[in-house]
């Protein structure tokens, strides 16, 4: 068969085609078949399977961070009743209001009883916040440089929570020197110390 012939095919007499020709024909018909087949319904499948294999990859990380929360569980409650325990200790360490006045008078007598004369010791009004009162203090003391160091670690020693904050040492030009030298002359301390107290549940509401 050439092509001549193949022009001459007419589709209504289909029947009568040689065999080559109709096996050609048919394999053409198959495979515009698979390709509408594929693009109507195929592909859609597949988007949707790769969709799916990604959710898979996903769920499968989100099970492998659970497993190890849920191995870790115990050790997780543990860790937290130890903070908890840890906050408790913290809140007890916060005096209540009757306490404060007691407080104050415990930095001032750790100051006094580390040689420092105080020029100002002024309590600020207490600022509150969401659990606990913060009561500023603004010091300035006379001493030397170990005076103050002893005065800050008396401080830490109290069984309640004191922080200093923003420490100025001066050299006042007219302190007098002994003969000690430079280490042991009067110097002006100027600093906040800040007292913590706890609010009860009725205050902070």
């Amino acid at each position: 068969m050439d092509l001549n012939e193949l022009n001459e095919l007419d589709l209504s007499t289909y029947g009568e085609w040689p065999l080559p020709v109709k096996v050609i024909a048919i394999l053409l018909a198959c495979a515009a078949l698979g390709g509408l087949a594929y693009y109507m319904d195929t592909k859609d499948q597949r988007m949707t399977l790769e969709r799916e294999q990604r959710t898979e990859v996903d769920l499968r990380r989100s099970l492998v961070s659970k497993q190890e929360k849920a191995v870790n569980l115990n050790a997780y409650k543990n860790q937290l009743a130890e903070m908890k325990e840890t906050f408790g200790a913290m809140l007890r360490q916060l005096p209540n209001k009757t306490e404060v006045a007691s407080l104050l008078v415990d930095v001032s007598q750790t100051g006094l009883a580390n040689g420092l004369e105080f020029e100002l010791f002024q309590p600020d009004d207490e600022l509150k916040k969401d659990f606990y009162a913060e009561l500023p203090i603004r010091i300035r003391v006379l001493g030397t440089y170990h005076d103050f160091g002893r005065f800050v670690s008396g401080l830490a020693a109290l069984p309640r929570i004191v922080t200093v904050h923003d420490v100025q040492i001066l050299d006042p030009s007219k302190s007098p020197r002994n003969q000690r030298g430079q280490m042991d002359t009067k110097l002006n301390l100027q600093a906040t110390l800040k007292t913590y107290r706890y609010l009860d549940e009725e205050t902070a509401q």
